[in-house]
């Protein structure tokens, strides 16, 4: 098994923030998004850890392996995935966003997940929402199970009932389920897939009759998207927190 951090984009909502840095390199809780990453997916079963870059990828020098998605902005995720296609190819690889830091025993649930196609999801999430969003909504997306199998994620909703929790940007594709999502993307033009995120990809692999299946995280976890974010969870977040992490 293997890991693939996509971090090509350079996370335009942070502002200067991320100017002179990938997003991914923002610190909190003094230490940099992407090694918070590294102690997580420090785990048993996980090989190898590789990292797609694109914006500013000479910042980038950690002893890890290095895929290039040198189009990041005019594509996105799945064109950035797309750089790592042999080990998706040759192995179970686990995929993380690069904006988020979670516990390991997160990862623990993942790998130990049954399935081809693994998302996790945080059924507590509205308690994270509240603390970033005065309005919940705003930022939410739609996001419905049943019996543990996703039925349908992303677009905005105007009701809490309809967002039984919410996607984190970890996954875990087999080789099994990677090959049967290639020949899907195989079928679709160069255009297509440059526009196409994560989001987007799973709904349309539930259009074509696709199983995703999703784990409900036991452990926290933290998406940094804004400076605002970053403040929040300095502010308000505390050492047991960070102690979870590793």
């Amino acid at each position: 098994m293997k890991a693939i951090i996509l971090a090509a984009g350079r996370g335009s909502r942070m502002g200067e923030l991320t100017s002179k840095l990938p997003k991914c390199m923002t610190v909190l809780f003094n230490k940099r998004l992407i090694e918070w990453q590294f102690l997580s997916l420090n785990h048993k079963a996980i090989s190898e850890i590789g990292i797609v870059t694109g914006y500013l990828k000479n910042k980038f020098n950690y002893k890890k392996r290095y895929f290039v998605n040198n189009n990041w902005e005019n594509t996105n995720m799945v064109s950035s995935l797309l750089t790592a296609i042999d080990w998706l190819r040759n192995d179970t690889c686990i995929i993380s966003y690069s904006d988020i830091i979670y516990e390991k025993k997160i990862i623990d649930q993942l790998v130990k997940s049954k399935g081809d196609i693994v998302i996790t999801y945080d059924p507590k999430w509205l308690s994270l929402w509240e603390s970033r969003f005065e309005d919940p909504l705003i930022d939410a997306e739609n996001f419905i199970i049943k019996n543990g199998l996703l039925k349908n994620i992303g677009g905005k909703s105007k009701k809490l009932s309809s967002i039984q929790g919410q996607y984190m940007g970890l996954i875990k594709f087999s080789k099994v389920g990677w090959n049967k999502i290639e020949n899907f993307l195989n079928k679709l033009n160069k255009n297509e897939i440059d526009k196409i995120d994560m989001t987007q990809l799973f709904k349309k692999l539930l259009k074509q009759g696709f199983i995703v299946n999703c784990i409900a995280i036991d452990g926290r976890w933290l998406e940094v998207d804004t400076k605002s974010d970053l403040i929040n969870y300095q502010s308000n977040y505390d050492k047991t927190f960070i102690s979870d992490l590793v």
